[in-house]
């Protein structure tokens, strides 16, 4: 197989893998986060606490990562073949990518996450924190959707390129 064929099945699966990510995440910023601000915040908590633990046994892992270990190997192939536009288009959509969608999930969305872990029931304080994390999570969660299908599309342009 050719380098571009190679390249292509790369940015194919990246292109793929992030749009389906930018999906997951487009759910909860549009009607998941939402719902959640609509019921008690003990339930609220509760159900969030309950995706949190769900979600890293769950498949959505096998796209989250691998999709990040792809746009590594798409940065390294644009920087050591550099071909102008194409490069571009590859770096754009693995920086994005890395750095706005897996990285703020690791910086931002998961010490939220535990920080509600070990709040339960209705109280001041985990009323207080649930008010909070509602705001930021999913605050960043919109950075996360919008530069995963940002992400997307850069791999389908640079797709175009070959």
């Amino acid at each position: 197989m050719t380098v571009a064929g190679v390249l292509g099945i790369v940015l194919t699966a990246a292109a793929i893998g992030s749009g389906l990510v930018a999906g997951i995440f487009f759910a909860f910023s549009t009607f998941i986060m939402t719902s959640f601000a609509r019921i008690p915040p003990e339930q609220g908590i509760a159900a969030m606490n309950s995706i949190n633990l769900t979600i890293v046994r769950s498949p959505f892992m096998l796209l989250f990562v691998p999709t990040a270990a792809l746009c590594l190997v798409i940065a390294a192939f644009a920087f050591v073949h550099w071909r102008g536009g194409l490069s571009v288009w590859m770096l754009s959509g693995a920086a994005l990518y890395l750095l706005a969608s897996f990285l703020s999930t690791i910086v931002f969305n998961v010490p939220m996450n535990d920080a509600l872990a070990k709040v339960s029931g209705s109280g001041g304080e985990a009323t207080a924190l649930w008010t909070s994390y509602l705001k930021d999570w999913t605050w960043w969660n919109h950075v996360r959707t919008i530069a995963s299908l940002l992400a997307s599309i850069a791999f389908v342009r640079a797709l175009m390129l070959i």
